[in-house]
């Protein structure tokens, strides 16, 4: 029998198709990309996002950088319930905390386990940290680093020229900012932004009542103890911290209160050691052109911030792949301490050797192990580890009136305890 002949142009076609599968597959084999919303913007977080970037690049998945400028990241939550109702979620996600639970019961989160299993971290990690990485018992985020919050940020020159010392607690601390005032300088740098006014708060509470009593109003809500004595105290406390801020602090972003610090115009700032990274930025060494104190009050406790990266349900097999590598990538030992030397945090991993660490940070990793075995580690409320985000958003209201008016402490409180029933 004899056969057909396929036409010219049929012919043409066929092998016009193959081209063109043959590219498609060309360009999925080379498509594995992560797209990463977060909002590390400032100096000394952009180079801890780079060196995360070239990892990637050098595993041969390509970075696509969806950076959403915004200190707490309110900014970035927006971007990214935009993104996912649209169905169109990036890669991976800046969240943290409670904010993971939220987003795995939306069903958008995915499983990681085979990055965690292979990288062990059940038994690297400790439980207060794995905990927060799960949803329902499974990996769905990489934790970055750990952060301390409750620290104060001193020009020890400012200090000097004031004749001011460094204060241990509370009224130490109000003589000290008098002096600074008096000698010209702002006492107290501050960004006035609803999260930064939050982080001065937790702060307070914990150095005015202690871990406990942190624990009961900030993290369990207790009426109890956001009605009592002690967060009378706190707002007493905040009331007279207000007074040492300059006229300027209204939207300020954070790192230019550090800014202020750093060269000389203010005496202090709360804030957490993600300001290290500033300071680590403009070249400033710690002990000598500027020191890291744990806040009045506080020297025993330590309030947690800890960044991490959720992946999101994608459809691509490539985008899956590219997500567990960026999981490993993120757990590395050689990205826990890079990132780690930049953003002024620690490591998550108690095994990256510390040596290229300064003083600050053994400090911080000292205090970190030691809370941990006083059970004084607390999540910070302020930087979304504690509470949800509905009850966060209506103390932070509570909070900003209070910094921002003349409400009075008995007021605040019980509008406090009214706002922590925001479910």
């Amino acid at each position: 029998m004899k056969k057909h002949p396929i036409s010219q142009a049929l012919k043409t076609t066929l092998v016009a198709s193959t081209l063109i599968a043959a590219s498609t597959v060309a360009v999925v084999a080379q498509a594995a990309e992560v797209e990463v919303l977060h909002y590390w913007t400032s100096g000394g977080e952009a180079k801890s996002v780079a060196e995360l970037k070239k990892i990637m690049e050098a595993k041969g998945v390509t970075w696509k950088d969806f950076a959403v400028a915004g200190g707490a990241g309110e900014n970035a939550t927006t971007a990214l319930k935009a993104r996912v109702i649209a169905g169109s979620p990036p890669t991976a996600a800046q969240i943290k905390g409670p904010a993971i639970q939220e987003w795995g019961q939306e069903g958008v989160l995915a499983n990681i386990d085979a990055a965690a299993t292979a990288g062990k971290w059940d038994s690297l990690l400790p439980k207060s940290v794995s905990s927060v990485m799960k949803y329902q018992g499974h990996y769905v985020a990489a934790p970055v680093n750990v952060h301390r919050v409750n620290w104060v940020w001193i020009n020890p020159e400012v200090l000097k020229k004031a004749g001011a010392k460094v204060p241990t607690n509370w009224t130490e601390f109000f003589e000290a900012a008098d002096k600074i005032q008096k000698a010209g300088f702002v006492a107290i740098a501050h960004g006035g932004q609803p999260w930064q006014d939050a982080t001065v708060f937790e702060t307070v509470a914990l150095g005015v009542g202690g871990a406990d009593f942190y624990n009961k109003a900030l993290v369990k809500l207790d009426q109890a103890a956001l009605t009592g004595p002690n967060m009378v105290k706190t707002f007493d406390t905040l009331g007279k911290i207000k007074t040492y801020i300059d006229k300027d602090a209204a939207g300020r972003d954070w790192n230019l209160a550090t800014a202020m610090v750093i060269n000389g115009k203010a005496g202090m700032q709360f804030m957490g050691d993600w300001a290290k990274g500033e300071f680590t930025a403009a070249g400033k060494q710690p002990g000598k052109d500027y020191l890291c104190v744990a806040a009045p009050g506080t020297e025993k406790s330590y309030t947690f911030n800890i960044d991490s990266i959720a992946m999101f349900k994608v459809k691509n097999a490539d985008a899956q792949k590219a997500q567990l590598t960026l999981a490993t990538a993120i757990m590395s030992p050689e990205f826990q301490e890079v990132f780690n030397l930049n953003k002024g945090s620690i490591p998550v991993r108690p095994d990256v050797p510390r040596t290229k660490f300064d003083s600050c940070a053994i400090k911080s990793m000292d205090d970190f192990t030691a809370s941990s075995k006083a059970n004084t580690l607390e999540p910070s409320m302020a930087h979304g580890m504690a509470v949800s985000s509905a009850a966060q958003g209506a103390m932070f209201d509570v909070i900003s009136k209070f910094m921002n008016s003349n409400m009075t402490s008995q007021a605040a409180v019980q509008a406090l305890a009214k706002a922590a029933k925001t479910q």
